[in-house]
């Protein structure tokens, strides 16, 4: 289900109209229809008065690393690039950490692990498990 039907349920469910819900929001009735027809997609920015609204986050609970970061991203409403500059590291990094990348710098390790409350220690164990199944030789 897309943000848009998680929208719309939600107004359905407590009887209020696409106007009421865009001033609840803050947002035009226009969007809230485009959301809820699946006409455009929320931006990012958008997530976290989105999540606030249903009063949940209604994307799975993320199990990995890159899932986590998306997670975080998406609740902080931030773009790749603002996710880059918040933890000053460059944008390809973070896009490559969110796609499965291994984190290389143990500095980079413990500050993605401070923004996620994560111990250093799961950070490092994830990231070294990733790096050996990318390095092993086919058999």
């Amino acid at each position: 289900m897309c943000m848009g039907e998680h929208v719309k349920r939600w107004r359905i469910e407590r009887k209020i109209s696409q106007r009421q819900a865009a001033q609840l929001l803050g947002v035009t009735s226009w969007t809230v229809f485009n959301w809820e027809t699946g006409r455009t997609k929320p931006a990012i920015e958008a997530m976290p008065t989105i999540i606030r609204f249903l009063g949940r986050d209604p994307f799975p609970a993320p199990a990995s690393l890159p899932e986590r970061l998306l997670a975080k991203r998406r609740a902080m409403g931030w773009s790749t690039k603002k996710a880059a500059k918040e933890l000053g590291v460059d944008l390809c990094a973070w896009s490559d950490w969110e796609q499965g990348g291994v984190i290389l710098h143990r500095a980079h390790r413990k500050m993605v692990a401070q923004l996620l409350g994560l111990s250093l220690e799961d950070v490092d164990q994830e990231m070294r498990e990733r790096w050996n199944r990318s390095h092993e030789r086919p058999r």
